[in-house]
């Protein structure tokens, strides 16, 4: 048995994650000095690097990369949909460090109601199709406009262009950018705006090797540049998009726009073995992770061995904890997360006492209710740091791949399902913080991060998609590079178990032997092989390097740097 110790700081370094080779270790991370630039997309990474060549700063080209990959990742980068922003900007001669978290997930639409989307037999059935109706106030545009409007240095303008230059060109689509929208060509064949948009006149996919152009996108995106936020919220753009939700049965209308508004705010900070962590706010999740981290904090992870039987127990036992406590998150201004208590060290404490080390905790062992475990996996990360100290992490998504499969007919801008998150149709206490409610901003399980070291200078810029496996996917990625001594690339190749609440099996990815499962199932866990969990877009600095990883997970993602 292991005994909970108190926890000791690491320092981060050479050993900790920053080596290029390393025994044991068989990947290796992109090294730049310049700027780094990691996303899902090798084009939207590619536009990124540009902006920072061209002396834009990290939030410059974190705009510029969101922009492209709405043209590039249709799937999940996006205009309509929403998502979570961190920045560190470091500091200057004129003014301290800045640390903030723009929140610019979507928001219900003021004439909702809490039987909007049920059937006849009050129950909401997450496999019918989407469409307009399930349809979010969209906030991309707007988180985008705030942070280029406190933190960009190079003109709105500047950092739209490579967007409508990819959109009116053309993109040579890859084999799994060609082969995720032939997936989903017969769902968006069934709507007029986005069949035109996003498939050949036939109603077919375009294919590998193919260029896939989208001139009303272009069209979008010039109103964007010219306008601002306001295109998109007040002028043509918006009465476009309002039109076609409103033709296609959805309840958004003209008001819903004008007064959406992005939450900006202080990250939810906490730490782990003496590293500060900058976590995304309620909505998100990123005090899930806080309170996972304090939990696992008090055992010699380092000690135990990454993969032992002991680690994955312990990381297991908690994200069962974390998952029960996730159905005190919800949305303002109708619910108020209680985010600090969540995140403290003295709650972490408190839950701990649940685990042994023995056994595994069974159904009626723990209360259940993660508000979100049928969020969509389709979600993309990307992360971006300059030469000047400067750093984004941002996820955003449009809830399931291609979002509702929708289109508002001229505008080529796919819209989200975000609506879908709320808990329709329950009544219990387990469901009362994200009961929906009209003008309550949706929650996810996105949570972007910033790891900071001991001179409180960013360290690790990361995040990913995946849904209900984020929250364990960050929760290991911090094990792997903290108490590990992984680089950022090794750290995140290693293979990934995921655990909803407890009575629901434990996930592992491929890569763990026989023997680990079955010590496992001695220990009363249920274990399930399980396809890919997330997909880590990481930066990590160390001295003046830069060391990009993207994970492979999801085709096409790439680190780019400014050597």
């Amino acid at each position: 048995m292991y005994a909970q110790e108190a926890p000791a700081p690491v320092r981060p370094g050479v050993s900790s994650g920053g080596d290029i080779v390393s025994y044991g270790q068989i990947h290796h991370p992109v090294v730049g000095r310049g700027g780094m630039v990691v996303s899902q997309s090798a084009p939207a990474s590619q536009v990124g690097v540009e902006i920072l060549r061209q002396g834009g700063n990290a939030v410059d080209a974190g705009v510029a990369v969101a922009l492209a990959e709405a043209v590039t990742l249709p799937r999940a980068g996006n205009l309509g949909g929403g998502g979570y922003m961190l920045v560190h900007m470091a500091a200057t001669a004129d003014r301290p460090a800045v640390d903030i978290a723009i929140n610019y997930y979507g928001v219900a639409p003021h004439a909702l109601t809490p039987d909007l989307l049920l059937d006849d037999n009050g129950r909401f059935d997450r496999s019918a199709p989407a469409g307009f109706l399930n349809v979010s106030v969209p906030g991309t545009v707007a988180g985008l406009w705030e942070a280029h409007r406190r933190f960009g240095s190079l003109p709105w303008a500047e950092v739209v262009a490579p967007a409508i230059a990819l959109a009116e060109d053309g993109v040579v689509l890859s084999d799994g950018e060609a082969e995720a929208t032939a997936g989903r060509a017969r769902v968006l064949a069934r709507d007029p705006g986005a069949r035109e948009a996003y498939l050949k006149p036939d109603g077919t996919a375009y294919g590998p090797g193919e260029t896939f152009r989208q001139p009303q996108l272009a069209w979008s995106l010039r109103q964007i540049q010219a306008g601002g936020v306001d295109a998109f919220y007040r002028g043509d753009l918006a009465a476009r998009i309002v039109a076609g939700i409103r033709a296609g049965g959805g309840i958004i209308d003209a008001r819903d726009m004008a007064d959406y508004r992005v939450d900006v705010s202080e990250p939810v900070w906490s730490s782990y073995r003496g590293h500060r962590i900058a976590n995304m706010p309620p909505t998100a999740s990123g005090i899930s992770v806080a309170e996972a981290l304090n939990i696992l904090e008090a055992w010699p992870l380092r000690d135990m061995g990454w993969g032992s039987v002991d680690s994955l127990h312990l990381i297991a036992e908690t994200m069962k904890i974390v998952s029960a406590d996730r159905r005190l998150i919800g949305g303002g201004p109708q619910w108020r997360t209680p985010a600090t208590g969540l995140a403290s060290k003295a709650f972490a404490t408190e839950r701990r006492g649940l685990i042994a080390m023995d056994r595994s905790l069974g159904a009626t062992d723990i209360a259940t209710g993660d508000p979100y475990p049928y969020e969509s996996r389709d979600t993309t990360h990307f992360s971006v740091a300059d030469a000047r100290g400067n750093v984004v992490s941002n996820t955003y998504t449009l809830s399931n791949s291609y979002g509702a499969h929708v289109a508002a007919p001229g505008t080529g801008i796919l819209l989200n399902n975000s609506l879908d998150n709320f808990s329709w149709g329950r009544v219990d206490d387990d469901a009362i913080a994200n009961q929906p409610a009209p003008g309550k901003r949706l929650g996810s399980t996105i949570t972007p991060m910033i790891v900071f070291d001991e001179d409180d200078k960013p360290w690790l810029v990361t995040g990913t998609p995946g849904g209900s496996y984020i929250i364990a996917t960050m929760v290991q990625l911090v094990i792997n590079v903290i108490d590990h001594d992984l680089n950022i690339a090794e750290a995140a190749m290693r293979p990934r178990i995921n655990q909803g609440g407890a009575g629901r099996p434990l996930e592992l990815e491929g890569g763990y032997s026989r023997d680990v499962e079955r010590l496992l199932e001695a220990r009363g866990h249920t274990v399930r092989p399980s396809a890919t969990m997330g997909s880590t877009q990481s930066i990590m600095i160390d001295g003046d390097r830069l060391l990009g990883a993207a994970d492979t997970r999801r085709p096409d993602a790439l680190a780019a740097s400014v050597r």
